[in-house]
């Protein structure tokens, strides 16, 4: 969108519905209604499957939440982001960002580029060796966390924030999950990956690796134990693909190729590469097979099938005969339709990966050996929502190997009775295990979704583990459920916390200091949207992109390097400020430069902290509404006299 395009219009041609009634109730100018200041959530926070307090960490970037004396910003910012995920190097490389499309700031040119901000200050937490703080208090509680992926560590982590001690069981030799087997290594770095995973554990975690429950350890055992239960185990299996002849050995799932891989086993492929699925973990083996190039001679015992089974390891001097792989990968429906994130699909699309949409598989069809030579399938066409197949137009495409990525399951094998017969756990609200007392689960094993959809589940299972530890009934979740900024935790924070209030009767209570007066917060129930901000506030303001390298067809072979480079501080605090703060005061001082009667002020310097930034006169205001008008944010809101 160009600058010129950019406009504003608070009516638009041919409005003619009135406001309601209760609204509109100014007569001459004025009203009984008073100003009061409403905080509500962002829909980036709300978008975002951890919860993360976005707004508030933007807010520390931008300068104007400031940290404790003594203390650089982005070291505050990375407390503030941690408080809901762990994993903030991580996240901002891999994160598909769902809260940059419920960005507000869509409407005014382009969302906010919140995951690289994310990125400059989890890098500089590693660059600066900064680590979790250890509980004070230690409940004397023992907790058995099993699987040691984002779900399990982040389990852990909060954990061990509330006290309770942990032990990780994983059945690999290494901790991470799918953040180390099943996304490649050049999209979250083996080092960024490794410094996050260690500053949990150096919070006092325990680990024991090559340890699997339901053989190497019973769940009765861990019962006996432990105090609770969390499960983290992951949906680390690929399904089979449904159709007859998918039993092959050349037929595998995506999961077991992208661990392949990343275990560095697989080092390169044959013929041509088929990937059936839509999804970004079939954006990323057809990455990675692009990446690793294809071996024209090959032996029987370097097929990659018996190296993706663990029969056998490529040499990797026969690396050097490689040449670009032929890879295809094949989705049932309109490719724009598929799930995948729009810039991997970009991605894999320019470095030479071939898309063939709308065929529906049929069958694999195999050769003389047992092996897979081709797949059999049938054009469809979609209307609605519903597939219509184009019988008598079915054709065979040649191939060496195919890999099904359409769906992942869990490994139940010792521990059926958690199996809901789809491969994961049925869990509540509040993801406890349904009819187990004192387990709780989160990750793919509740449902396959985004790494920081599991960090969510396991900060809200934590919160019901702490709750069944004390003996509490665990509470219903808020209808906005996420990590809230609170004003009386930042005044604390500012040294400004309101007196203890005396519980006896009291006159003058508008100036009394044991309340935060005008004040409502409504985060827990109400998400804000663009339609109660005063958009024409913001000018055209681009978006700081990170640095991307373009991989062509041409340069994908052997290119493992990143595709983005983190930004620098200068564009990060710049990126911060695109924030429109929505259902927050960011000080823009529209309100008292706009107000007729002088009735709102600031807050004395001393005094102020984020959120109490200013007050009004009651004594001057005359309800005029201009204030809520001109508020940027949707703060302020007419109600106070109702």
């Amino acid at each position: 969108m160009s600058e010129t395009n950019l406009t504003f219009r608070l009516y638009k041609d041919n409005d003619s519905a009135p406001q309601r009634w209760s609204e509109a109730v100014i007569d001459n100018g004025e009203s009984y209604i008073c100003p009061t200041y409403i905080h509500r959530t962002p829909p980036c926070q709300a978008s975002c499957p951890s919860g993360h307090d976005i707004r508030g960490w933007l807010s520390i970037v931008r300068g104007l939440d400031k940290p404790p004396k003594g203390m650089k910003w982005e070291e505050y910012a990375f407390q503030s982001m941690t408080k809901s995920n762990p994993f903030p190097a991580i996240m901002g490389r891999v994160c598909p960002a769902p809260c940059q499309d419920g960005c507000n700031r869509n409407e005014v040119e382009n969302h906010v580029g919140i995951n690289s901000v994310e990125q400059y200050i989890g890098d500089w937490a590693i660059e600066n060796n900064l680590s979790f703080p250890k509980p004070a208090h230690e409940t004397g509680k023992k907790v058995a966390v099993i699987g040691g992926g984002p779900a399990g560590l982040a389990a852990a982590y909060f954990l061990r924030l509330k006290g309770h001690s942990c032990t990780i069981f994983e059945g690999y030799d290494g901790l991470g999950g799918m953040m180390s087997f099943g996304i490649p290594g050049y999209r979250i770095p083996r080092d960024v990956l490794d410094h996050e995973v260690k500053r949990i554990l150096d919070m006092g975690v325990e680990v024991k690796l090559k340890t699997r429950v339901g053989t190497d350890v019973t769940i009765d055992q861990l019962e006996k134990e432990y105090d609770a239960i969390f499960w983290g185990i992951g949906a680390t299996t690929g399904k089979a693909l449904p159709i007859t002849g998918a039993d092959a050995p050349n037929c595998v799932d995506g999961m077991a190729f992208l661990r392949a891989f990343n275990e560095g086993r697989l080092q390169h492929l044959s013929g041509r590469i088929l990937v059936v699925g839509g999804g970004d973990t079939a954006m990323d083996v057809a990455a990675v097979a692009r990446r690793i190039g294809h071996i024209s001679q090959i032996h029987e015992k370097d097929r990659p099938e018996n190296v993706i089974l663990g029969n056998t390891i490529h040499d990797v001097a026969t690396v050097a005969r490689r040449q670009g792989a032929d890879v295809w990968i094949v989705y049932r429906r309109p490719i724009s339709k598929a799930p995948a994130t729009k810039h991997e699909l970009e991605a894999v699309i320019s470095e030479g990966v071939e898309i063939h949409e709308s065929l529906a598989p049929l069958e694999v069809i195999l050769g003389e050996d047992g092996r897979a030579k081709a797949l059999k399938v049938m054009p469809v066409t979609w209307k609605n929502g519903k597939m219509t197949p184009q019988e008598g137009k079915e054709y065979e495409i040649e191939c060496t190997m195919i890999v099904g990525a359409t769906g992942q399951k869990g490994d139940y094998t010792g521990i059926e009775e958690l199996d809901n017969g789809w491969g994961l756990i049925d869990a509540d609200k509040t993801y406890q295990v349904k009819s187990k007392v004192g387990h709780f689960v989160g990750g793919d094993a509740v449902k396959p979704h985004l790494l920081t959809t599991a960090i969510g589940h396991a900060s809200i299972a934590v919160e019901g583990i702490n709750a069944y530890l004390k003996g509490q009934d665990i509470s219903p979740r808020p209808t906005v459920d996420s990590h809230h900024f609170s004003l009386l935790e930042e005044l604390k924070i500012q040294n400004l916390e309101p007196e203890t209030y005396p519980h006896g009767e009291t006159w003058g209570t508008n100036h009394s200091n044991f309340a935060v007066h005008n004040y409502e917060n409504r985060s827990f129930a109400e998400i804000i949207s663009h339609k109660q901000l005063f958009l024409a506030h913001f000018k055209y303001d681009p978006l700081n992109p990170r640095e991307e390298v373009k991989i062509t067809t041409d340069e994908v072979l052997s290119n493992f390097n990143e595709r983005f480079s983190g930004l620098t501080e200068e564009k990060a605090i710049a990126e911060a400020k695109r924030c429109m703060s929505c259902g927050m005061c960011f000080e823009c001082d529209n309100c008292i430069i706009y107000c007729p009667q002088d009735a709102i002020f600031q807050v004395k310097k001393g005094q102020r902290a984020m959120g109490r930034y200013v007050e009004t006169d009651y004594d001057k205001c005359v309800g005029c509404h201009i204030c809520k008008d001109v508020c940027p944010t949707g703060y302020i809101q007419m109600g106070l006299g109702q």
